[in-house]
């Protein structure tokens, strides 16, 4: 029985690995769609969130199927219930991935980034393409260390999404409203990208250690 538990297991991991390889790709080729208007990944990456819902429910239908098969308590309870947690959050990577390329296929055959933030939008791609693989690598190698690093990675991201603001407040702004409105909503979008990385990350502490990051760190 544990033999059948623990392969059960390993499936779920293997799953939320495919996860976050997944919302990373995705996110690689919405923010290429994004900087050069390209049709062809932006329609790749909207048609391929349907497959990270799906491994969602896969994770959904397995633990919940352990849950009632293996009734797990204490440490292995702890398991089954932060994969859910980890695959909530991946999967909401993937939505805001899938955002960024909706909008890129919106402005076509435009670049929806105004020139003044092109800079901004491709080094905002990097941060996010950093974090996504440092979560694949936590989840992947049960790895504390690549977890924990995400706090500072986001506050990368933070930095990029004030400095984007004050672009668009400054005073050599010359963009249109509807620029203005779509440069706001993909800040947010990589800027809650990030975050969801921060939070999956600290699942992955969690699971480890049995701590929550903040407590682990002191």
């Amino acid at each position: 029985m544990r033999d059948e538990y623990r392969a059960d297991l390993l499936q779920v991991n293997r799953l939320l690995v495919s996860m976050a390889d997944a919302v990373r790709s995705a996110m690689i080729r919405a923010t290429k769609a994004l900087l050069t208007a390209d049709q062809t990944d932006a329609e790749e990456v909207v048609a391929r969130d349907a497959e990270v819902n799906a491994l969602y429910r896969l994770v959904e239908d397995k633990v919940y199927d352990l849950c009632a098969r293996q009734a797990p308590v204490a440490s292995d309870l702890r398991v089954v219930l932060t994969a859910l947690h980890l695959a909530a959050d991946l999967e909401r990577m993937g939505d805001l991935a899938d955002h960024v390329a909706k909008t890129a296929l919106r402005r076509l055959p435009e670049v929806a980034v105004p020139e003044p933030l092109l800079a901004t939008f491709e080094e905002m791609g990097t941060v996010a393409d950093r974090i996504a693989g440092k979560i694949s690598r936590a989840i992947s190698n049960l790895d504390v260390v690549a977890a924990g690093q995400l706090d500072r990675d986001d506050d990368e991201m933070d930095r990029l999404h004030t400095s984007l603001f004050e672009t668009m407040f400054g005073p050599k702004w010359t963009e249109s409203t509807q620029a203005a409105v779509d440069t706001a909503l993909l800040g947010r979008f990589y800027e809650r990208y990030a975050d969801h990385a921060v939070n999956a990350g600290r699942h992955v502490v969690f699971l480890v250690t049995g701590e929550s990051f903040d407590s682990a760190q002191a």
